[in-house]
């Protein structure tokens, strides 16, 4: 190692330091250990920090996110435009340097990371959309896309599940084009891994199929330099890279627990200074660090430059080509999708799940950028892509993923294929396992990636599969997600529109699909676009009692009007296709279709009655379930558990008689 190399990584340590210690909090000891790693990789990756979002880019993730002052130090010294200032201000109201890394927060940041291991997963989703993209538009002597997606982790990312579930596909599919470099340091908040780590990582990632290598010295940065290149050699397997270090090297706190998850205090930052002879103010970046830097982006800039050349003859030579590769990189649908008839061509009674397979192959006439698959149930959700092959070892043009029973992963996943550019994604899987891919979703919604999460059996209409695998709160549990779209569709034409807002959202959409044939509304319509609209109105359009449902259940509320109206009760069917939509609406509209004036509600889902209360009101009903349910055919569920018209009908004439009196 040279005199400015070291001292470059020297001035990361000190950054990453005394970031956390101004602010009181963060993670030192990683950033410390693991900066002659992350510095040479850094150098030698394909990057320009004067345009952080350069399609020919290498992907970089930091799958432990708690280490962000380690990236925030990198991409402060690269120039990638965060400031010093920033950096003196991490984890501080509106700093570009929050406590985890966040998407579209900090430039240069590639994914949101801090849950542990869902970075692993998120690069492997990247690695496959690097892999079928350059399938689909590499030409010889035209490599447009082509690029390596590293992941840096640790010790804690390991051994969550998400990562084995992630890894183990990786190297199912044979992704060589994905490095993940592993800080082992042995260190976590509890103290040594000893206390509950204690497998041979390196063979449980060769079981996996992985190329595996280790770097006995994390200081050692020519064999950590050898070894990225002897990863990115091989082509056929991804990579894993054991490089051992010391948490907080230099530091009095060095292969301490309290070095991971705290500052390390005045005294152990003086010690520091002494160990690496740092004379240098707190934040300085020297004269000749500075310089170094400098001069690295010129390779950097030459990269980008030769590769805009390239893609500029790529332009002239294949123009469908270039063609079609914008219109992959077009995030709104094709104005002919949305025109074709057979969008709202069903009028036989059949299953939302029928419909939304149906859809998908018509949206992928369209859209042949679509991409993903189910946890191992496409039969069941209807979600292959005919004639479109599967994507694998042996055929990365395929548009269809076999995840197998991997939920978290296979979400992860997609947010990775999301992130990377290029598709619209989509995973599947039952109603009642968004138990198990939850923490993906979220990191979907807080990152604004428009991942579609098509799940079926969204109800206790599974039958007799039993309470395991009816979804109960799930519903109410994914509303309460801040910035995600549950779409439950009354019938085939709300599934289309459901689809159509799903597919240009900027967010991601949850479709609860039923197992069991649903009758088609030829009221049913654009007002689906409204989250919720009037289906069918009373008689002079003035309820006594309004009616509310989604999916299966509207059908309930719709003959209990008609019930009711044989009684004298007049009675508005309102469909709630997305309540998250509904609520975005102006006041106006929303008192239009639920008028305060009218006190009588019921609302009727087959499931938990949490997200309803704020419709019915005080004097309202609702006709749910808040309990498991049973293992019985759907049809005796439904009437045991009180989803009948009948129900439907004694809760409107109860909620009536409250009103009254």
């Amino acid at each position: 190692m040279n005199t400015i190399e070291q001292k470059a990584i020297t001035t990361i340590r000190f950054l990453a330091a005394e970031a956390v210690q101004k602010a009181n909090s963060g993670h030192p000891g990683l950033p410390i250990g693991a900066a002659p790693m992350a510095l040479t990789l850094w150098k030698q990756m394909k990057h320009d920090p004067k345009d952080a979002t350069w399609a020919g880019r290498d992907r970089f993730v930091l799958s432990a996110g708690h280490a962000s002052m380690l990236e925030y130090s990198l991409l402060h010294l690269f120039g990638y435009g965060l400031s010093i200032e920033e950096l003196k201000n991490f984890r501080q109201w509106g700093s570009k340097t929050p406590g985890h890394p966040e998407f579209g927060h900090t430039v240069g940041v590639e994914t949101t990371t801090g849950p542990l291991g869902q970075g692993i997963a998120t690069a492997v989703g990247m690695a496959m959309a690097e892999a079928r993209l350059a399938a689909e538009f590499n030409r010889e002597g035209y490599p447009v896309v082509d690029n390596f997606t590293y992941a840096l982790t640790g010790d804690g990312c390991l051994m969550e599940g998400v990562a084995s579930e992630a890894a183990s596909l990786a190297g199912h599919l044979g992704l060589g084009k994905l490095i993940l470099l592993y800080d082992r340091n042995e260190i976590t908040i509890e103290g040594s891994t000893g206390l509950a780590f204690t497998e041979d990582v390196g063979k449980r990632f060769e079981s996996y199929g992985w190329t595996v290598q280790t770097v006995k010295d994390g200081e050692d940065t020519a064999a950590i330099a050898n070894a990225i290149e002897h990863a990115k050699a091989d082509t056929k397997h991804p990579s894993l890279i054991i490089v051992h270090t010391e948490i907080a090297h230099g530091t009095p706190k060095a292969n301490s627990a309290s070095a991971h998850g705290e500052p390390l205090g005045s005294d152990a930052l003086k010690a520091m200074r002494e160990y690496y002879g740092w004379n240098e103010e707190p934040f300085a970046v020297p004269a000749d660090v500075k310089a170094y830097f400098a001069e690295l982006q010129q390779g950097y800039s030459k990269q980008h430059a030769d590769y805009d050349a390239m893609f500029e003859a790529y332009k002239n030579a294949y123009p469908e080509l270039y063609t079609k590769w914008l219109a992959w990189h077009e995030k709104k649908l094709p104005d002919a999708l949305k025109k074709d008839p057979r969008l709202f061509s069903s009028t036989d009674p059949k299953a939302t799940r029928i419909v939304s397979g149906e859809l998908l192959n018509l949206f992928a006439e369209y859209m042949p950028n679509l991409f993903g698959g189910s946890a191992d149930l496409a039969p069941s959700n209807k979600t292959e892509l005919k004639g479109k092959g599967f994507f694998g070892a042996e055929n990365r043009m395929g548009a269809n993923i076999h995840f197998g029973i991997r939920e978290f992963a296979m979400a992860a996943i997609c947010n990775g294929i999301q992130l990377y550019g290029g598709f619209h994604a989509y995973c599947a899987t039952f109603l009642v396992f968004t138990d198990y891919l939850k923490p993906a979703l979220r990191l979907s919604a807080i990152m604004h990636q428009p991942v579609v999460y098509v799940m079926t059996h969204d109800s206790i209409g599974v039958g007799e599969d039993g309470p395991t695998h009816q979804p109960i709160e799930h519903l109410a549990a994914l509303r309460a997600t801040p910035g995600t779209l549950v779409f439950r569709p009354a019938d085939a034409k709300e599934t289309a529109y459901s689809y159509i807002m799903a597919f240009e959202a900027e967010k991601p959409s949850v479709l609860a699909l039923t197992r069991q044939n649903l009758p088609q509304y030829a009221e049913t319509g654009e007002g689906a676009y409204k989250g919720g609209y009037i289906l069918k109105d009373a008689k002079n359009n003035k309820p006594d009692v309004i009616l509310m449902a989604s999916g299966s259940e509207v059908e309930l509320v719709y003959k209990a009007a008609d019930q009711l109206a044989a009684e004298g009760i007049s009675a508005r069917v309102v469909s709630m296709p997305c309540l998250d939509l509904f609520d975005e609406q102006d006041a106006s509209y929303k008192e239009a279709v639920l008028p305060i004036s009218v006190r009588a509600r019921v609302a009727v889902e087959a499931a938990s009655a949490y997200s309803w209360d704020r419709y019915v009101g005080l004097d309202g009903n609702t006709v749910c379930i808040d309990h498991f349910g049973a293992s019985a055919p759907a049809g005796v569920l439904f009437k045991e558990f009180g989803f009948t018209v009948e129900h439907v009908v004694a809760a409107a004439k109860a909620s009536l008689e409250k009103v009254k009196n």
